[in-house]
């Protein structure tokens, strides 16, 4: 027992990390952080109907994927607009421009219209087929009941 607890501590004091190695992963964080931040912006702002439909609907698995990949793929566009551009004030910029906004949330808005209206279409669709089958067979049957009523006695 005592020497898993020596293994244990041994263990445990070489995972520490120095003074140097904090300070480096904290300039790092830093570094990256300026760099990355502009594009946390526009992807919380831009996401924000995903994550409305994640935090209020969160079992509904096919809106949130419907809604969230087309949100997606509006926000990406702005992310490829931002990533474009050479200033880090510009970079801020992004967000402050309506278009960018109505194209991130537009495909969010794709999305939800997808969600809703296809699934009518779609019935629509295979109702209108259903009809047209069912009168097919009608007018075959019809055809058939002229062609062998004479041979069918009728029933009394």
């Amino acid at each position: 027992m005592k020497t898993e607890n020596k293994i244990l501590l041994k263990k445990t004091k070489q995972s520490r990390v120095s003074g140097f190695q904090k300070v480096f992963l904290f300039v790092l964080f830093l570094a990256i952080s300026f760099k990355v931040l502009p594009a946390i912006v526009v992807l919380f702002l831009g996401l924000l109907p995903t994550l409305t439909i994640v935090v209020t609907d969160t079992k509904n698995i096919n809106k949130i994927t419907t809604v969230g990949c087309f949100n997606i793929s509006g926000v990406m566009i702005c992310l490829n607009n931002l990533f474009n551009q050479i200033t880090a004030v510009s970079k801020f910029s992004i967000t402050d421009n309506i278009f960018n906004i109505i194209i991130m949330l537009s495909g969010a808005a794709v999305g939800v219209v997808l969600y809703y209206i296809l699934p009518d279409i779609f019935v629509y669709i295979f109702k209108n087929s259903a009809q047209h089958r069912l009168k097919l067979i009608n007018a075959k049957l019809e055809k058939l009941k002229s062609n062998w009523d004479n041979l069918i006695p009728e029933q009394r």
